[in-house]
């Protein structure tokens, strides 16, 4: 998909907390320093802070601006405090336009106008559950992937799709369709390229993935299928095709050596002079020893 240009993660507007709380106490106490003055505080209070008690003259307008503005920025220098954590991120908006990107830790303050959008960045895992999938040949599978990935740009995972997350699980299924029907699960009779290349599957798999994902600002590292398993429909006679195969890959092998050990012994009978066969002997011999041959491999495999 494309990427929108204007979707973009910069700094946005922070200012270190310890400034704001330093302009916050002083607006309060500037408020106090004027109450004080205009001889709004009981006496009481005076005695306790051993401070004059002037006389009451009435509030006038000018202390009453004095006090707006100091309230409004305490209320903007407390409100705006935050505390910036390692792994997270904060995406600035407002009116829904973007203002910018905090990754600072720490004490920080943000103007409290501007909508704060929380954002994981830290390198995270996501192991799916048994997802449907075919092969090459149609055959139903189940299959679990584990994908480590992070939110690399900002704005673009939060305001470049609605769910960032169930982006990448959604990209996830329709990656390991397209990878898994390009081949076959198992080659029972011969040794053509199967989905039991795990690492092969997984490579392809992520560079799909991470092709997939880096439009919304989603860095994909490695995606690896832990599990391929045929559909439990038809897991039992799958089963029964990859043993028939292993059994005759079995016999092809028992039979090639017996013919070999056949074909020596009856050579060096010959060779060294120590029997002279016709024909019709020596299609007995090897017809004997083949059998002989074949029962003793079998029954030792057996045993095995």
């Amino acid at each position: 998909p494309p990427v929108d240009p204007k979707l973009v993660e910069r700094p946005g507007p922070v200012l270190p907390g310890w400034v704001a709380a330093f302009a916050g106490l002083a607006a309060v106490v500037a408020c106090a320093v004027v109450v004080w003055w205009a001889g709004a505080v009981p006496d009481a209070v005076n005695t306790v802070l051993r401070l004059p008690s002037p006389a009451y003259h009435g509030i006038t307008l000018g202390e009453w601006a004095l006090l707006t503005l100091g309230v409004t920025v305490a209320l903007f220098a407390f409100g705006g405090l935050g505390r910036g954590r390692v792994g997270q991120a904060w995406v600035l908006t407002l009116f829904g336009d973007y203002r910018g990107s905090v990754r600072r830790t720490g004490l920080i303050w943000v103007s409290p106008l501007l909508l704060r959008r929380k954002v994981d960045v830290r390198l995270r895992h996501w192991r799916s559950e048994p997802v449907p999938a075919v092969d090459a040949n149609g055959t139903a599978l189940r299959v679990v992937v584990l994908v480590v990935w992070r939110v690399k740009d900002t704005v673009r995972a939060a305001l470049g799709v609605r769910d960032h997350e169930e982006y990448l699980r959604e990209q996830v299924e329709a990656a390991m369709a397209r990878v898994l029907s390009q081949l076959p699960a198992d080659a029972f009779h011969d040794d053509a390229p199967t989905l039991r290349n795990a690492e092969a599957v997984g490579d392809a798999l992520t560079r799909m993935l991470s092709a997939e994902c880096r439009p919304v600002g989603v860095e994909v590292f490695s995606a690896q299928p832990t599990r391929i398993e045929y559909a439990p429909e038809i897991a039992e006679a799958m089963q029964r095709s990859r043993i028939a195969a292993i059994d005759a890959r079995h016999r092809d092998s028992v039979l090639t050596s017996v013919v070999d050990a056949v074909d020596d012994t009856v050579h060096r009978l010959t060779s060294r002079g120590l029997v002279e066969l016709d024909d019709y002997e020596r299609k007995a011999l090897v017809k004997d020893l083949t059998v002989a041959f074949y029962t003793g491999r079998q029954g030792t495999a057996e045993r095995f």
